[in-house]
């Protein structure tokens, strides 16, 4: 399967219709990918402690989509079984009155993974550059000269060994509002449902090209968006996890050699704590 469709580089031309929510790959369901998925995780698990002991990177994953596309579903799934001292996730809700007074830019920056760390964001600076236009807390000239500072900044980042993965989930209307059905219905799930969720469903065409267009103006080929089909989430689940794991794979990290100035002979050391236990017992 080639997954290289789903990546949009440098001077993209994005049209989300022309990528199906529905589509799996070519695969009929989740039995037939469960082996190479858990084959991915023990992938997975095994770079990031690489990640974590190089410390020459740091790994920044970025989840846009409408509301249900499965943000926080993903983010559970995909990185579920990696060492939690090295990983941190971030929900990027409504600013707050102190980061309001910064730029758009400031509460996102403090979040951004060190070298040797991987975070992933639920959303993300880019929520300045949508919500705020389509519902007209900015216009499009302000919207793109935001859009130019986080292409600016993304490559800043880059620069410095940070690598940025954008994924965009992406869902149809019709499932949306299936998934907004099961939450009102569920009462476990009763509590993620909002009812401006609704609301925003009158604003899909405004959110469709307002995605359109930030993803056309930020996708370059160092920090490309992935477009990621999500109607059916086990799918979702394993082409996220397959391209994280394929980047990280592509950074050829290594563990680091401890600079040491002697070398230690571990016949020596045994010997030597056995003498230790013996004179204490004397």
């Amino acid at each position: 399967m080639n997954i290289d469709r789903y990546r949009l580089g440098s001077d993209s031309k994005l049209k989300l219709k022309a990528f199906d929510p529905e589509d799996t790959g070519g695969f009929k369901g989740k039995d037939d990918i469960q082996n190479e998925y858990n084959g991915l995780l023990e992938r997975l698990e095994e770079q990031q402690d690489r990640l974590f002991a190089s410390q020459s990177h740091g790994v920044l994953v970025i989840f846009q989509g409408m509301d249900c596309s499965g943000k926080d579903g993903v983010i559970k799934k995909v990185f579920r079984g990696i060492n939690p001292s090295g990983f941190r996730a971030y929900s990027f809700k409504k600013p707050t009155e102190e980061e309001a007074r910064h730029d758009f830019l400031w509460r996102a920056h403090r979040s951004v993974p060190a070298r040797g760390y991987m975070t992933a964001f639920n959303r993300s600076y880019y929520e300045e550059t949508l919500i705020t236009r389509v519902h007209g807390s900015i216009g499009d000239k302000e919207a793109r000269r935001r859009l130019k500072s986080i292409r600016h900044f993304e490559e800043m980042l880059y620069s410095q060994n940070i690598v940025v993965m954008k994924f965009f989930l992406h869902i149809s209307p019709e499932f949306q509002l299936q998934k907004i059905r099961e939450r009102m219905e569920t009462p476990e799930k009763l509590w993620k449902f909002d009812p401006s969720d609704l609301e925003e469903r009158n604003h899909w065409k405004a959110y469709t090209a307002a995605y359109e267009d930030a993803i056309n103006r930020t996708a370059t080929n160092q920090c490309p968006w992935q477009i990621i089909p999500s109607n059916n989430r086990w799918y979702r689940n394993y082409l996220v996890l397959r391209l994280i794991v394929e980047e990280l794979e592509k950074l050829n990290l290594h563990y680091p050699t401890p600079e040491l100035s002697v070398s230690l002979n571990l016949d020596d050391l045994a010997q030597n704590g056995t003498k230790k236990g013996e004179a204490a017992t004397t």
